[in-house]
């Protein structure tokens, strides 16, 4: 129990040895007690996690005690600075601690490897994600400013096109998407999401100089995309035979046309 009039203690500053070794083999900081932090890194050795510093645990986590280096009362930037002092004389001293950085407050100084980086991404693949919607995201509610925007829309520009894009020329079975369907319940929410004011075009119109682009760039294009796809729309599809189409007359489309013609007429 802290005694009267004495300055509450922000943090501590600790170190990991050996119980019959002096030498020190870790320093590290902790706004709670050493003793807890101790238990902690157990746990973490026990649960596989792969540092220098959990690989010794591991192998000697009976052997290992903790000691209080210095008591920080003033602020939690004074603990991190007695930390990295504490690491620098250590080390000047001849120990051989295993901690990857020079200590402080948040990363210090560590730059992975290329093999790091591709050994973390082969372990991080396929491991399910943790989903947290709506009001349990850290960003809910939050909007990133418009000079954030701007400056990723500058860094992304032309970075999917062409050749840079990952699945430029892949077709086929070769596009990771092939063979993929949309189930009906998956389809039918999406329909209902796009229905109305959920449509991104809901209540706009081109304006006039997008129609006239739009227009200029469909100049002397057939409507619809070829005579014969307008053949079998405005003349086979509906019965009707026109002399002035070269389509109409084939003795196959006259026949069909006519069946329409007289099938129509059952009806009535």
């Amino acid at each position: 129990m802290r005694e009267v009039g004495e300055p509450a203690v922000v943090g501590v500053v600790y170190g990991i040895r050996l119980a019959t070794v002096a030498e020190y083999r870790y320093v590290g900081l902790t706004e709670s007690s050493a003793t807890r932090r101790l238990t902690r890194h157990r746990a973490n050795a026990r649960a596989g996690r792969r540092t220098p510093f959990y690989d010794w645990l591991r192998k000697h986590d009976v052997e290992v005690v903790v000691d209080v280096l210095e008591k920080v009362t003033t602020s939690r930037a004074d603990l991190g600075l007695a930390e990295m002092r504490w690491i620098a004389d250590l080390r000047a001293s001849g120990h051989t601690l295993l901690n990857l950085t020079d200590g402080g407050l948040g990363p210090t100084g560590v730059v992975w490897t290329e093999e790091q980086r591709e050994a973390a991404r082969i372990r991080s693949t396929g491991r399910p994600g943790v989903s947290r919607p709506g009001v349990l995201g850290p960003f809910y509610g939050r909007r990133h400013s418009d000079e954030q925007r701007a400056r990723w829309s500058r860094d992304r520009q032309g970075t999917n096109v062409g050749a840079d894009n990952p699945n430029f020329g892949r077709f086929g079975a070769e596009h990771p998407a092939f063979g993929s369907t949309w189930s009906d319940e998956a389809r039918r929410r999406l329909s209902e999401l796009r229905k109305g004011e959920g449509n991104p075009n809901f209540g706009r119109s081109a304006s006039a100089e997008t129609r006239a682009k739009m227009s200029a760039a469909r100049k002397g294009r057939p409507m619809p995309s070829s005579k014969r796809n307008a053949h079998t729309r405005h003349h086979t599809n509906k019965g009707v035979r026109s002399n002035r189409c070269a389509y109409c007359d084939t003795i196959v489309e006259h026949q069909f046309a006519l069946a329409l013609v007289a099938q129509k007429e059952d009806v009535t």
